[in-house]
């Protein structure tokens, strides 16, 4: 019996698989609530459903300190460049839950104050829906957002659309194979 016939344990482990599992349990969220949302993203935090066993004990005051942003609510167009900062100011590698249906799409809010999705101004990688989206929604897009983490690569850099090169710092994110998961409301 060789290594390649063992199971990966704490010796045989591939380092990937140890940085993916060191992410997954270690996601710190910022704290980016803007309307009726971020009540259902706080109840998240407490007793009830409690995100530290997931190892999100603390939501993050400092975009320095946070590799994850759950943007809960409408999103103004004077809000977009500060979103965008924090967003900048976050570390790498970073990830994006659009909370409500208001943030994901603008909602019923179809005007020119509300951003119309903010996937317009950053990148998301999780969708979760409803108004407002229930804390077993919130719950149910941070375990998908886990698994994929646990599945993807370990680096993501930000390319250009249609060229697959690395895009030059200043112009902006887009990817180029949009990978968003929108998740169903559980029952």
């Amino acid at each position: 019996m060789g290594l390649e016939d063992l199971q990966h344990n704490f010796l045989t482990g591939r380092l990937e698989d140890l940085v993916k599992w060191a992410r997954r349990n270690s996601v710190w969220p910022a704290t980016f609530g803007l309307a009726c949302c971020a009540i259902e993203m706080m109840s998240v935090g407490a007793a009830d459903f409690d995100i530290s066993r997931l190892g999100m004990e603390v939501f993050r005051a400092s975009p320095r300190q946070a590799d994850l942003m759950i943007v809960a609510g409408r999103v103004s167009q004077k809000m977009a460049p500060v979103l965008r900062q924090v967003y900048d100011q976050m570390m790498e590698p970073k990830w994006v839950i659009s909370m409500g249906v208001c943030a994901s799409t603008g909602g019923m809010f179809n005007n020119y104050a509300i951003v119309q999705g903010v996937d317009q101004i950053v990148p998301v990688d999780v969708y979760a829906p409803g108004c407002p989206p229930s804390p077993e929604t919130l719950l149910h897009a941070i375990l998908t957002l886990h698994e994929k983490i646990r599945t993807g690569a370990i680096a993501r850099r930000p390319r250009e659309v249609g060229t697959g090169e690395p895009r030059e710092l200043g112009k902006g994110w887009l990817l180029e194979d949009p990978d968003a998961v929108r998740v169903a409301t559980p029952r």
